[in-house]
């Protein structure tokens, strides 16, 4: 069991290859702790529904994300704070205004999934 810690060496197994095929998936901590908190910004309804709809509208203001979403303006803004020091959006500024656009682009997929139209015809066993 080669890829398994000195410090867990002594636990009993059943499959070293498995075992060592398990700890090989994981990879590198600090990788599982960036996806994880990937996940947490997705876990958020209305964080979510404001990536939904910068994935599709954007670049896209926080008065129209506000409008859209059904969220008042502070509230946007404050969440687009949290998704801004996430590196998940960017801002551009387009006169007085400010425009968001994703900016994590590994993103894309999970949010595309999380799109009812998509989730819609996946249900259908359909394409979008």
């Amino acid at each position: 069991m080669h890829l398994v810690p000195a410090e867990r060496a002594h636990q009993p197994s059943i499959d070293d290859h498995r075992v060592c095929e398990a700890i090989e998936a994981l990879g590198d901590p600090e990788h599982l702790a960036t996806w994880a908190d990937r996940f947490s910004l997705l876990s958020d309804p209305h964080r979510l529904a404001m990536l939904l709809c910068i994935s599709q509208a954007g670049p896209i203001s926080v008065t129209d994300l506000a409008l859209a979403t059904g969220m008042n303006a502070t509230a946007v803004s404050q969440a687009l704070r949290l998704l801004r020091a996430a590196g998940v959006v960017t801002g551009t500024r387009d006169g007085r205004v400010i425009r968001y656009q994703l900016a994590d682009e590994t993103l894309l997929p999970l949010i595309t999934m999380a799109t009812p139209t998509r989730a819609g015809a996946a249900a259908r066993g359909g394409k979008r």
